[in-house]
Formats: structure tokens, sequence, C-alpha cells
């Protein structure tokens, strides 16, 4: 499916009206924005791609799919506000389509999971985290790809000062024990994440 008809396809699953063509154009502009490396229209359609495949894991799938399309619609490395400021602008739009309140909230509450800040609860927020973490279990070439990218993201933070806060969150993500939350995605992927992990953590080191 083309990336303008997913759009329009997710606002007729949420039974929305559609918000403004400028909307689509911008998120599309933000995730094509030079200063982006790994978090681009790519890492949408690779999200994508692990959502069409797990979908039915969802209690509200199309609530799922559109805040895939939030979950990195601000990505600015220079701040810590990033998801904050897209879950906002999702709550916006929903708003202005008709949206419930109810609907809103989880939306925004799935935007804000993706900060991997603590552990997601409910359905739809570990379907969310792990299809967002799936490029940890990607292939080597893949995986290394995406270091390097990440790395370009961050180009203006002094090389110590990378390392030491990239080992700080793979720490994190191989002390929780498993890196997926849902059963589909650690036979998918978790022995590739923590071989990946554990290798990019002896490379930092």
């Amino acid at each position: 499916m083309k990336i303008h008809e997913r759009w329009n396809a997710v606002w007729t699953a949420m039974v929305l009206r559609p918000p403004p063509a400028a909307i689509i154009e911008q998120l599309l502009t933000n995730y094509s924005d030079a200063g982006r490396f790994y978090h681009t229209v790519n890492h949408l359609e690779e999200c994508f791609s692990y959502f069409d495949r797990s979908r039915h894991l969802a209690t509200f799938p199309a609530e799922v799919e559109l805040a895939l399309w939030f979950h990195d619609a601000i990505y600015d490395t220079h701040r810590k506000d990033s998801e904050e400021r897209s879950a906002s602008w999702a709550a916006d739009v929903l708003r202005e389509s008709g949206a419930r309140p109810e609907v809103v909230r989880r939306v925004r509450e799935l935007v804000l999971a993706t900060k991997h800040d603590a552990k997601p609860i409910g359905a739809d927020a570990c379907l969310l985290v792990d299809i967002d973490l799936s490029i940890l279990g990607a292939p080597t070439e893949r995986f290394d790809e995406y270091e390097a990218q990440v790395r370009q993201e961050y180009l203006w933070v002094p090389e110590v000062q990378f390392r030491d806060g990239r080992q700080k969150i793979l720490r994190a993500l191989i002390a929780r024990g498993v890196v997926y939350s849902t059963e589909l995605f650690r036979n998918w992927l978790e022995v590739n994440a923590k071989a990946n992990l554990m290798r990019s953590l002896t490379r930092l080191e």
C-alpha cells in the first residue's frame, strides 16, 4: 500500500473525518528532514511492515497504526521532549477530526510509550514498542547501518559523550531480561536482538 493510501485508510478505520491534506504532507516533510538518517520515512515503512504482520495482537489496531505515524513526527536530538511534542500533535489532530476523548488519550499515551523509559503496559503499548524496537533484531548488516545512522543524527555530540550515553541505553535494554514484550516478537527477533546489543556494547567499550 502506498504511503498516502495508508494514511487515508487509517482514518477510515478510525471512523473519523480525515484531517487536512497539509497534515500528511507536514509529517512526510518532517520524516524527510535533512538531519534525520534513521528516523525517516524508511523507518516508518519498516514499522508498518511489522505492524501489518502483527496487527491481530492489537486491541485498537487503527490507534496503534496512527500512533506509529506520529511516534517520531517531531524529532530533535538537541531536546528531550520530542515524544511529548509528537504526542501533543497527534492529540490535536485527533481532536480536530472529531475523536472521542478516550481515543485521544489512548493514542497520546501510545506515542509517549516510545520514550522507552518504562515497561509498556497494555497490549497496544507492548505491540507498538516492540515494533519500534524491531530494528534491534534486524540482520547484522541492517543493525550496523542503523547504528551508523543514529550516530549521524547525534554527530554534534562528542564521541566520548555519545559512547557513554549509548552504553547506558544498551545496558538498560539488556537489563530487562527480554527485549520484546510480545511472544510473537520474541519468537521473531529476540535472539538476534540480544546478539546485536551485546556486540554493539562490546564495540562501544
